[in-house]
């Protein structure tokens, strides 16, 4: 895993300062050791942090064998030695998943995206050509964030911080990525927080040439179901699943695995257990809190994993916030940042790899609301007519009765999962804030308002990327940690996602695919379990001296940079020791660390 950065004007080398500014400025995504390589319009630089081919044959910026061609790669290219295999007429120098790629380049050009597998945010200058190819892999595990610089410069880089360490651009802030951000609690996967520099968006690639950019989409995720019976999807889930796993465990140094006890991380040791004997499994939780530990136990018992559990008194939670927030760049307001921070620091100290089972409830249909979308389909007619849906508590939907009154009104699934769903400031509220721009996603299908599939493939294409990989890349790299998440394996979770949804969740069972295929892998205790989230409340967390310090601090002064975003005096209605309190905490922290570029 690594960062990349680099700079496209004539005269490249006269670039070397703002250039070496901007690797340092990722430093902590590869601190095994940074390189920079030049042509005449191109300046490359990398920092790498050595999973495959530890040797000087891995290190990058990696040239082909004409040098014609030049790549930086951030990620990891699974199962990249079959695919060495098919391209062997390549001269080959090294080991490394980097090289197999300019392999694939030299035979296919831009068309190499068509099988390239895993993980990847990555650009090929082309000498010949005179041109950069970029891309990012279809689910947005890596990030890619590009900039015109003052002079004309074309500026790429893994991280926002590197682009504004350049010092070639003056950053506007945007008020569509404000917008989103209040209304859902993270900028959005398909822009940033700044409207001059852009996010390279997931599944889509980049040339530019001659001071033109052309941008594409070259992966949509699969539209249909397919028509399988729970027999057949057992077999095909099992034999995906074991395959996803066995390629990303893949290294030259060894690779461990997050263990919260839940299902999806249960399940990734589990299949972990079917290729190594002895595998290292890492838990995390706050001491005299209702954490997951004793379940992750329980599953580190029986696969006998050299279980590693940390536990960690809470401490300053305003101390936590303002040394996490700033790896983000932007505002960011997922509460499971901070665990997500140190476990992932913990787990730094004995591996450099591990797996992860994110992405299972957008996959298998594991959260409470998916089931409240699936009744709400069972129980109205769409004809034209508006859905009147009653659930104070959505997220707990089988301890509540089902339309007991009228609380609110919906037109579609789709409309109650985009405006209730994850949601903190509605757009009456945006507005009184100051904030009357929105942002509208494009998305890769077309969508029916009434198919909890189609729910969560919006998911998939919204929230994970923006949210979710946004969070597990910043905490992860922060620590110079890769993370790898095997259901994101392509051929896994194309068929995930093209499963019918009745596969996945009805009235009283979520995850059913998941539970019929690997109950007999968990223990009795795992099976019959609840899920459970990362993190505390929010009214927990204010209750705590130092955060309700810090904003009064940074929402109860006007003069406070975040001010100039937002209006101070609505902001004062909004101070209630709950969500949109946390949202606005959050945007003040980022105001705050950034306030030379507001």
């Amino acid at each position: 895993m690594c960062g990349i950065a680099g700079i496209i004007t004539p005269n490249a080398s006269n670039y070397r300062a703002e250039l070496q500014k901007m690797t340092d400025a990722i430093a902590h995504r590869g601190p095994d050791s940074a390189h920079q390589e030049f042509y005449e319009n191109a300046a490359l630089g990398h920092r790498r942090l050595s999973i495959v081919d530890l040797s000087e044959t891995g290190k990058q910026p990696m040239f082909s064998q004409t040098k014609n061609e030049c790549i930086v790669l951030n990620g990891e290219i699974y199962g990249y030695l079959d695919l060495k295999k098919k391209y062997s007429n390549y001269h080959y120098r090294g080991t490394s998943d980097t090289e197999v790629i300019l392999a694939m380049y030299e035979q296919k050009g831009n068309a190499l995206l068509d099988e390239l597998p895993g993980m990847f945010a990555f650009a090929i200058w082309n000498e010949e050509k005179q041109e950069l190819f970029c891309a990012r892999d279809r689910f947005g595990e890596k990030p890619f964030y590009y900039a015109h610089g003052k002079n004309g410069e074309f500026i790429f880089a893994s991280e926002i911080k590197a682009i504004l360490a350049s010092g070639l651009i003056k950053p506007i802030v945007n008020q569509e990525a404000i917008s989103h951000f209040l209304q859902y609690g993270y900028v959005n996967a398909q822009q940033s927080i700044y409207s001059n520099i852009f996010t390279l968006p997931p599944a889509h690639f980049l040339v530019y040439a001659k001071g033109e950019i052309q941008q594409k989409r070259y992966y949509s995720i699969p539209k249909n179901d397919l028509k399988i019976n729970l027999s057949e999807a057992k077999e095909e889930f099992s034999h995906l699943l074991k395959n996803a796993v066995e390629k990303q465990l893949i290294a030259d140094v060894e690779v461990g695995s997050f263990l919260s006890g839940g299902l999806d991380s249960s399940t990734i040791v589990a299949m972990v257990n079917e290729f190594k004997e002895k595998q290292t499994t890492i838990s995390f939780g706050y001491s005299g809190e209702n954490s997951e530990l004793k379940f992750a136990e329980e599953i580190a018992n029986k696969y006998k994993t050299n279980h590693i559990e940390i536990h960690e008194n809470r401490g300053d939670i305003a101390t936590d916030l303002k040394k996490i927030s700033p790896f983000f760049d932007e505002p960011f307001a997922d509460m499971s940042y901070t665990p997500q921070f140190k476990i992932c620091q913990a787990a730094a100290r004995h591996l450099k790899v591990v797996l992860s089972g994110d992405v299972g409830d957008e996959l298998f249909g594991g959260y409470h609301f998916y089931t409240v979308e699936q009744e709400m389909r069972n129980h109205f007619s769409y004809n034209n007519v508006l859905l009147q849906f009653g659930l104070k508590q959505f997220g707990k939907f089988r301890e509540t009765s089902f339309v007991t009154k009228q609380n609110a009104i919906y037109k579609n699934i789709l409309d109650f999962h985009q405006n209730k769903v994850r949601n903190y400031f509605t757009k009456e509220e945006r507005n009184a804030l100051g904030i009357k721009a929105n942002f509208q996603q494009e998305y890769s299908f077309n969508i029916n308002p009434n198919s909890v599939n189609d729910m969560m493939r919006v998911d998939l294409e919204k929230y994970v990327p923006g949210n979710m990989l946004m969070k597990s890349d910043r905490m992860a790299m922060a620590n110079s940690l890769e993370v790898r998440t095997p259901f994101l394996d392509k051929d896994f979770a194309e068929f995930c996602i093209q499963l019918p949804d009745n596969l996945k969740l009805d009235s009283n069972n979520d995850k059913i695919i998941l539970r019929e295929t690997m109950q007999n892998y968990w223990t009795e205790t795992i099976r019959n379990r609840d899920k459970q989230g990362f993190g505390s409340s929010v009214e927990t967390w204010f209750e705590e001296e130092s955060l309700m310090n810090l904003s009064d601090d940074l929402l109860k002064n006007s003069s406070n940079k975040v001010f100039d975003v937002i209006d101070f005096k609505t902001t004062q209605k909004h101070l209630n020791k709950d969500k949109k309190h946390w949202n606005l905490l959050q945007l003040a922290i980022w105001a705050e660390n950034y306030k030379e570029f507001i």
